[in-house]
Order: structure tokens, then C-alpha cells, then sequence
């Protein structure tokens, strides 16, 4: 598979990875893009998420407390390493949701690490933050 086609598969995985979450909670689509050794760094978690079923507890009790109004995710940049098997991404979001009442935006970056196996990419590592604010 050429360059290209890597890179527009990885960007494909992490759209689809994060439709299961911000569509409806699709717990056994959203494992399937997760490492079993993942690791997460979340700005409302202290430390680390470790492993697969941590991973996805957080993002499964972000679902059950807010109702996801819009996402986006736009501007992705792909770095392939390893011989195309590892690859960086980065993208820029946003997503308004509701939460205790509130509605609320919040505009972010997020860097993943991914692994190919076999003719899948994993997420290894993902961190995600919210955008400064302009000042």
C-alpha cells in the first residue's frame, strides 16, 4: 500500500473510532481501535489511563454523563515511522455538549500514536487538550 493510502486508512480509523463514541456508545466497535496496552493522557484525569479497559471506561463515563451535540475533527497531519507499521496523527476538534444542565464547546488538539497489526491500526497513546486560549 503506497504512503497515501496508509495515511487516508489512519485518518479513516480515527474518524470511525470517533463516530462510536460521539454518535452513539458503541463500547464493542470503540474497543476495537484500542491497544490492549494503550495509554491515554486526558486533561480532566490526573495521571494515566492505562490499558485498553481503562481507556475505555473514560470515555465510556464521558458518554453517559453529556449528550454529545456536534463533533468535529478537521485538520489531520500523518506521520508514518517504522517502515509504515507506526505513525503519529494529530487533528485539531470540536465538540458542543451538554453536561449538568450546561451547554458547552470546547475547541482541542489531539496526537495519537498507532500501530499497524496485521491490516488494522491501533491506538497506542492519545493526548488530547483543550486549545489556549488567544491572549
Amino acid at each position: 500500500m503506497d504512503t497515501a493510502a496508509q495515511i487516508r486508512q489512519i485518518e479513516e480509523t480515527l474518524r470511525s473510532m470517533n463516530r462510536c463514541w460521539t454518535k452513539t456508545w458503541d463500547e464493542p466497535a470503540f474497543r476495537d481501535f484500542i491497544h490492549p496496552d494503550a495509554v491515554a493522557i486526558v486533561p480532566t484525569t490526573p495521571g494515566r489511563l492505562e490499558g485498553r479497559d481503562a481507556y475505555v471506561a473514560g470515555w465510556r463515563g464521558f458518554t453517559e454523563t453529556a449528550k454529545i451535540h456536534e463533533w468535529k475533527e478537521t485538520d489531520y497531519r500523518v506521520q508514518l515511522y517504522n517502515g509504515e507499521r507506526s505513525a503519529v496523527a494529530t487533528c485539531l476538534f470540536s465538540i458542543t455538549f451538554s453536561m449538568d444542565g450546561q451547554v458547552q464547546t470546547m475547541r482541542g488538539r489531539d496526537m495519537f500514536f498507532l500501530i499497524k497489526e496485521g491490516q488494522h491500526w491501533l491506538v497506542v497513546a492519545d493526548q488530547f487538550s483543550p486549545e489556549p486560549m488567544a491572549g
